[in-house]
């Protein structure tokens, strides 16, 4: 579940690795940048409490990939991406209970929908090795400036280094242009029964010709 945002890269955003104690503001921005968004539309069905669902959502999500993925941000806290990366960590039971226990409490209700929405997508994830892109989000007012390029260009220099390729799914359509734009390309829509359609999109590492082109 991505959201994209469009523009020319800030030179001045400086994108790493969040730390600790910016998880609170990163959960707040990805639940106002994903409160209209069809997947939490279709997860959470109420707009009145949609927000704080998806804030609920958003602090198991975050919290489990400091552990497993990549979180990355900017210095204002302006937007996040969420990256697993090619070699997954693999926890242990307890670890894993935990983890299971926390997102079936910020589900709730929505379990039966989440696992419709996993079904739909997870077969058309790669099977090689690669970066897979499950969040990315900025503040709504300050898409379009530059922000997401920014925390996009970050693994994407690392994949290209490493010669491994980038996956993610778009829910939203009139998204797939921004992705396109940094060499992703839609690989097949995907229907969520009583649900959204989301656009699987993958990118191949580019060569140096190739960056240096970019």
């Amino acid at each position: 579940m991505v959201a994209a945002s469009d523009g020319a890269p800030d030179p001045g955003t400086d994108v790493r690795d969040a730390v600790h104690a910016e998880r609170r503001r990163i959960v707040a921005c990805l639940a106002r940048a994903f409160e209209d968004d069809p997947v939490s539309c279709f997860l959470f069905e109420n707009p009145g409490s949609r927000r704080s669902r998806l804030e609920h959502f958003y602090r198991e999500v975050v919290r489990m990939m400091f552990y497993y993925g990549v979180v990355q941000t900017d210095a204002k806290v302006q937007g996040a991406a969420i990256w697993r990366a090619p070699q997954l960590v693999k926890p242990g039971r307890l670890r894993a209970l935990w983890d299971a226990t926390g997102m079936l409490l910020a589900l709730r209700r929505a379990t039966p929908r989440a696992l419709r929405l996993e079904q739909a997508i997870s077969g058309e994830r790669p099977h090689e090795p690669h970066w897979y892109l499950a969040i990315l989000g900025t503040e709504p007012a300050q898409q379009r400036r530059g922000v997401g390029s920014a925390l996009l260009r970050s693994v994407l220099h690392r994949c290209d280094a490493d010669r491994v390729p980038a996956y993610l799914e778009s829910s939203k359509e009139e998204n797939l242009a921004f992705y396109e734009r940094h060499g992703f390309r839609v690989c097949n829509e995907l229907r969520v029964p009583g649900g959204p359609t989301l656009w699987s999109m993958l990118r191949q590492p580019l060569n140096r010709e190739q960056e240096a082109a970019e």
